[in-house]
């Protein structure tokens, strides 16, 4: 494994070069083809991934077979945190939505590591934090939020972590997501958010491609999110 991947890792930036390499040799590399699945709600949680290239959705069924979609990841962010502070079954299904790369840890020898480091553990802990509050931050969208600012909200989180810039001040957005997953990460039906993306492109505000948008009046879009 090329050692220089933990370095491109936001999370672990701050190590030293010695104790990036000793991670390094801790770590394997895993990749994952598209719809491919890292692993299944209620599996065992035993170690920790680090998506170095790619994308990767995390979802949750309901008893009723409903499906929701809680995020979609991207490079340098972390998979599978929580079984590694509170160890127990998986609470999530995560799936490649894109050709991914990860490297995974052995959560023993991660928790090993971070005794010796606890300076880690702070980095770690507000990468879960960050995640806590994009969560609450969706909840509330659900309740005070209607769909198309929603579905604004979302394609602007997307540009923001996903999307390529243009001389324009367009932005391209190649986010792998199927209508069905779009609707699921905006808490709606797929016919709400199909009717609010084509109102978005009739405004000139939006171009859709594909499993990919072009933002083409962020301006605009901002002012719908709020």
């Amino acid at each position: 494994m090329d050692e220089n991947l933990i370095a491109t890792v936001p999370l672990f930036e701050a190590l030293s070069e010695e104790d990036q390499q000793q991670l390094s040799s801790m770590t394997s590399e895993v990749t994952f083809r598209k719809g491919e699945k890292l692993f299944s709600e209620g599996d065992a949680g035993d170690r920790l991934f680090l998506l170095v290239d790619g994308k990767v959705k995390l979802g949750h069924t309901a008893p009723d077979g409903r499906e929701n979609l809680i995020a979609v990841l991207g490079p340098g962010e972390m998979i599978g945190e929580l079984t590694l502070f509170d160890p127990g079954p998986r609470s999530t299904t995560a799936t490649a939505v894109a050709p991914t790369t990860m490297l995974q840890l052995d959560h023993n020898a991660v928790m090993d590591f971070i005794d010796s480091r606890p300076e880690l553990a702070k980095h770690m802990l507000k990468a879960l934090a960050q995640r806590l509050r994009r969560t609450n931050v969706q909840l509330a969208d659900l309740v005070f939020s209607d769909v198309p600012g929603r579905v604004a909200k979302a394609l602007l989180d997307l540009a923001d972590r996903f999307g390529t810039g243009g001389e324009d001040g367009t932005v391209h957005v190649p986010h792998d997501l199927t209508q069905e997953e779009l609707a699921q990460l905006v808490g709606a039906s797929r016919e709400t958010v199909n009717k609010s993306l084509a109102e978005f492109v009739s405004r000139g505000w939006i171009r859709l491609e594909g499993r990919g948008v072009h933002l083409l009046d962020v301006d605009r879009l901002r002012r719908r999110a709020r």
